[in-house]
């Protein structure tokens, strides 16, 4: 039987790969060490072309469900790995059929949660690593995705303005619905919960957990999160007639979670004398999109409200408000964000995302300025944070390579 190569993007070069030995034996010069995970199954990363990709060797037909569902996932535009191709009926000349592989895309910038647990971080990381995950849980469910394994390893985190954003690595596990019922929800909640509570066990055997956390009351604190987000953009509201305003707050409350709102269905309350809102939630990335269109600049939600900001008040400071939008955003770009970036030593840049860089500076820049009692202006605001913060932070793509195995095995693509 032939091998069969099911891509879903151009990626030829992949073709010359040792796909007829098991990924165990792959040789060493072929793969790219990255940080060890539990992982059910045999993953391995290599470097082609440039570009790093996730192998994952598992049965022929949960890697074609994970291809379809992964590919299923990038249309709806949830948060995961991008899912490249999977390779199937593999085999080696006088030996059994192999396992098929699914590949996915290296997530630049990204960490599992162990890195994140680590003494390179500080301690109070984990609230807004359970904000991400929650936020992702809803994301997934609001798209009709049941999960089925929710958890702190099945994701990788990125950076975004003092929080994080989660990404969905593994959907061997899942299934895609039309709507999922709040059954569906709120068992794959407390899957994730008993997931959570499980792994924060195994941190606290092995000394990194910090002193005062519990995993059980951590792990009940995902299905809070969860419900609260849920609730803000799902469930309807009672308003009186005379307090309009509050239909416009719902609507802002909901753009800075992130999120656009298509219709606001109005009707007659139980009582008849006030009304009941009902919104409808699509297209998360609300802050996201308006950046991408007015600057070009990709970022994460977070980044992008504060990439915003400092946009806002650039036009208010130079007496711009009346200028078209597109206008006073590239003399934005040329004036205040290039030259901050264009300020970095290039050994610096790769650090951190240019968004995250941008917001580190706003945030130094502020403090120095609270100190002094005044703006202390941008050029002394950089030389400060590159000497004082962006210096000494580590490396995170150090960190990713110190800490790898030589396996190479990850949770990047499990």
């Amino acid at each position: 039987m032939a091998m069969i190569i099911t891509a879903a993007s151009n990626s030829t070069a992949l073709i010359d790969l040792p796909w007829s030995v098991p990924l165990e034996e792959w040789p060493a010069d072929r793969l790219i060490n990255l940080p060890h995970g539990l992982s059910r199954h045999v993953v391995r990363f290599v470097q082609v072309g440039g570009t790093i990709y996730a192998c994952k060797e598992l049965g022929h037909w949960a890697a074609e469900r994970e291809y379809q569902l992964l590919r299923g996932l990038a249309r709806l535009d949830v948060p995961s790995v991008e899912v490249v191709g999977v390779v199937t009926d593999r085999a080696a000349p006088g030996r059994e059929p192999l396992e098929a592989v699914v590949i996915t895309r290296h997530l630049q910038f990204a960490l599992p949660y162990r890195v994140l647990s680590s003494r390179t971080v500080r301690h109070d990381t984990l609230p807004r690593t359970l904000d991400a995950l929650a936020a992702l849980l809803v994301r997934l469910h609001m798209a009709g995705f049941f999960w089925g394994d929710c958890s702190l390893s099945n994701a990788l985190f990125r950076r975004d303005a003092g929080g994080f954003v989660a990404y969905m690595v593994d959907a061997e596990t899942g299934e895609l619905h039309d709507q999922l019922t709040e059954g569906q929800r709120l068992y794959d909640v407390d899957l994730a919960r008993t997931n959570i509570m499980g792994e924060l066990m195994d941190l606290e055997a092995g000394g990194l957990l910090g002193s005062g956390l519990d995993p059980f009351e951590i792990g009940e604190t995902i299905v809070y999160r969860y419900l609260l987000l849920w609730a803000e953009l799902t469930e309807p509201e009672l308003v009186d007639p005379n307090e309009r305003f509050r239909i416009d707050e719902r609507v802002r409350r909901l753009n800075r979670l992130g999120f656009d709102v298509g219709e606001m269905a109005i009707a007659a309350g139980p009582d008849g004398r006030r009304w009941k809102i009902q919104p409808t939630v699509v297209d998360p990335g609300h802050h996201q999109r308006r950046l991408l269109r007015l600057t070009g600049l990709d970022a994460e939600e977070n980044q992008a409200r504060r990439l915003l900001g400092d946009l806002d008040r650039y036009r208010a400071e130079t007496g711009q408000q009346d200028e078209p939008d597109d206008i006073v955003a590239h003399r934005w770009l040329a004036e205040v964000f290039e030259p901050v970036l264009q300020a970095i030593p290039r050994e610096l840049r790769s650090r951190l995302q240019q968004g995250e860089i941008f917001h580190e500076f706003l945030e130094h820049r502020w403090f120095l300025s609270e100190r002094a009692g005044r703006d202390v202006g941008a050029d002394r605001a950089i030389r400060s944070y590159v000497a004082d913060v962006l210096a000494h932070k580590p490396d995170e793509g150090a960190i990713l390579a110190s800490l790898a195995e030589p396996d190479g095995e990850d949770a990047h693509a499990r």
